[in-house]
């Protein structure tokens, strides 16, 4: 029996585990870095282990830290989680060796199938379907393929080529992106299938023989090759699912698989499926595959459940479905700025409607899976994922429009999110009729746009000005009732100046009367001349404090919820929510940054300068590549121009705001 687990892994999943640790009466332990001190997992736990170490993620990663924990806590058995060292066999025999149990598979499964390529050799046997893979590059004479790395997983390390001449910059590219996340940069090539669909089997095998599936997850909505939406059953022909079921057990049977994991499939236009890889851990989609089987499973207990030798039930082979799940990865990044993770404090987190948290649901509602809470500090050491939302309802629609409309009413501020995104891909009628495949992002640009319209924007930023002038006004010393700006003869506008969500500058005037009501008023956007003439809408002013405005706009109400923390100001309203900074009336002298200035978006290291000073670059050519959360992102010419510094060397860190490049747009020739 189990009876002190330590989780060797951080955030939302170690929530997860300790919260099923909780209902079977398991105590937990916690093991964190110094960056994660106070974050919520650490407070959740029973005991805690501070983990030394310069590089907060590196820690994670020390395994003597890890058991030297254990050991110090009392801990029988250690769970892995996800990422990390969740996939790591020597870690997993230490473990064993040390006389803990390991809540996971043997450590030679998970070496057999750690190695990609030896993986799909030994898989091949038992009979599942393979594409065609190379090692060496020369090899390849067909296009388009996709480079992969053989260690890991995730999206890292991966590179879609269409033409020969690219292939050797994308295998060394991935190669060094593999190398920053696993610590080995082995890659391998594999054709590309183009309009495929992602497709994965939850399976759960025990010490005694018996490999069950547990159903067939859509996990085609991908960014950089990492899935940000995943759903259960999956819409699939109904000759096809028994298939998939029937090659990932015999993938499973051929490695004796003991644990939860998943064998994922890329599934051709043609309903042909190849197998891609076996993650022998548990998977940030699986509750998906919770929600929707009928005996209400829990993934975790079973983990637990099969490291104390139990065997499993029979009913487990075919549960056929219940319902139906969708899940969403609500990340820290901009995905209108090539997906680039954002960091900062999330000064608010709140998603309404949540029924459950880490379990399972006995009606149609909202789960929510978080590693977050309000006031938790989003840093450049970890994965962007801030939590997972999860809507289960008896039909697909239904899930897709309550998980829509929860994260519509989402107040997320601080830092920027892809919440509008999964809205738009979720009300979209492409993902309505189920098609999808991984290339779906590239496909719709349109569900890259913010969700508040721009002809919104002026009204969001009046909400923020009125309550502006009721929160000065509430905190006003003397003649606190009087309205904001009140006077005698009340000829002149109030002015307030903000930053909108793109960094313009917006001017909104008012005038209230002698009972506060709003007598006038504009918003002046720059660059959109047409805008800033047009005559604004008819606005009555119902109801103005610090934190909610209600306006009736041309006869319809509408109400806006305010969030200020210091200069910034959080608007979320009926059509979409905007960031916005309120100006100082009287601003500083700051230090002038050169013209054509590229900045850094946050803290890393170049690992590629591409131009030389003096170099002539057009708008969008690569000019250097910054490492930063253990991704490679791209430095591109903003215009055509002649470079005129390159401040940073290969290998030289930067901190958020440092100059990368400056590009000066005139033409010498």
């Amino acid at each position: 029996m189990i009876n002190r687990l330590l989780v060797a892994n951080r955030g939302e999943i170690a929530r997860r585990v300790f919260a099923t640790c909780r209902a079977m009466g398991v105590e937990t332990v916690a093991v964190y870095s110094d960056a994660d001190a106070d974050a919520p997992f650490v407070a959740e736990a029973d005991l805690a282990v501070r983990l030394p170490g310069s590089s907060p993620a590196e820690t994670y990663l020390r395994a003597e830290l890890i058991l030297d924990a254990a050991r110090r806590s009392g801990a029988d058995a250690v769970h892995p989680g996800y990422g990390f060292l969740a996939e790591n066999a020597e870690f997993a025999a230490a473990v064993t060796n040390a006389g803990l149990t390991w809540v996971g598979p043997p450590a030679a499964v998970i070496a057999a199938m750690g190695d990609k390529l030896a993986a799909k050799a030994l898989l091949a046997e038992a009979g599942v379907p393979m594409l065609p893979s190379w090692t060496d590059p020369d090899e390849v004479t067909d296009f388009p393929v996709l480079v992969k790395a053989s260690a890991g997983g995730g999206g890292r390390g991966m590179r879609i080529v269409r033409d020969a001449d690219e292939l050797a910059e994308a295998v060394a590219s991935a190669s060094r992106e593999a190398a920053a996340a696993f610590g080995d940069g082995t890659v391998f090539i594999e054709r590309y299938v183009e309009r495929g669909r992602h497709v994965e089997v939850q399976i759960l095998g025990d010490s005694h023989g018996t490999v069950a599936a547990l159903g067939v997850r859509e996990c085609s909505i991908q960014r950089r090759h990492q899935k940000i939406i995943e759903e259960a059953p999956g819409v699939l022909p109904g000759e096809l699912r028994p298939a998939l079921n029937e090659a990932a057990v015999s993938a499973g049977r051929a490695v004796d698989y003991v644990g939860a994991g998943t064998v994922e499939f890329l599934l051709a236009p043609t309903g042909e499926f190849f197998f891609l890889e076996m993650n022998t851990r548990l998977q940030v989609e699986h509750p998906v595959t919770e929600l929707t089987v009928p005996v209400g499973l829990d993934l975790v207990r079973w983990q637990l459940l099969v490291a104390e030798g139990v065997p499993l039930l029979e009913h487990l082979h075919e549960p056929g479905a219940r319902g139906y799940a969708i899940e969403v990865r609500l990340c820290a990044e901009d995905p209108a700025q090539g997906w680039l993770p954002a960091t900062g404090v999330l000064s608010r987190f709140a998603i309404p409607g949540v029924d459950r948290e880490f379990g399972g649901l006995q009606r149609a509602g909202l789960r929510l899976d978080s590693g977050v809470e309000t006031g938790s500090e989003v840093s450049v050491h970890y994965d962007s994922m801030l939590a997972k939302l999860i809507a289960w309802a008896p039909t697909r629609g239904e899930a897709a429009r309550a998980l829509a409309g929860a994260l519509t009413r989402a107040e997320l501020h601080g830092v920027a999110t892809n919440r509008d995104l999964l809205v738009r891909v979720l009300r979209s009628p492409e993902f309505a009729a189920a098609q999808i495949d991984t290339g779906f992002l590239d496909r719709h640009p349109e569900v890259f746009a913010p969700l508040l319209p721009a002809d919104q924007l002026p009204l969001t930023a009046l909400a923020a000005a009125l309550a502006g002038a009721a929160q000065r006004r509430a905190t006003a010393p003397v003649l606190g009732g009087l309205p904001s700006g009140w006077r005698n003869v009340p000829a002149v506008a109030q002015v307030s100046r903000l930053t909108g969500p793109n960094g313009d500058e917006i001017e909104v005037r008012y005038r209230l009367d002698r009972t506060g009501g709003l007598a006038d008023w504009s918003a002046a956007l720059p660059g959109d001349p047409a805008a800033s003439e047009a005559k604004p809408p008819a606005v009555a002013l119902v109801e103005a404090t610090p934190e909610r405005v209600v306006l009736d706009v041309d006869g319809l109400r509408r109400a806006y919820r305010v969030h200020r923390v210091g200069s910034a100001v959080f608007v979320d309203g009926p059509d979409g929510a905007a960031s916005l900074a309120e100006l100082p009336r009287l601003p500083l002298p700051t230090a002038a940054v050169a013209a054509g200035s590229l900045l850094a978006p946050l803290p890393g290291m170049v690992t590629r300068v591409h131009v030389q000073v003096g170099q002539w670059v057009a708008a969008g050519d690569p000019l250097l590549t910054l490492e930063a959360m253990k991704l490679e992102h791209p430095v591109l010419a903003p215009i055509d121009g002649i470079v005129a510094e390159l401040p940073v060397p290969t290998g030289g860190q930067v901190q958020t705001g440092a100059v990368l490049a400056v590009v000066d747009e005139k033409d010498p020739r």
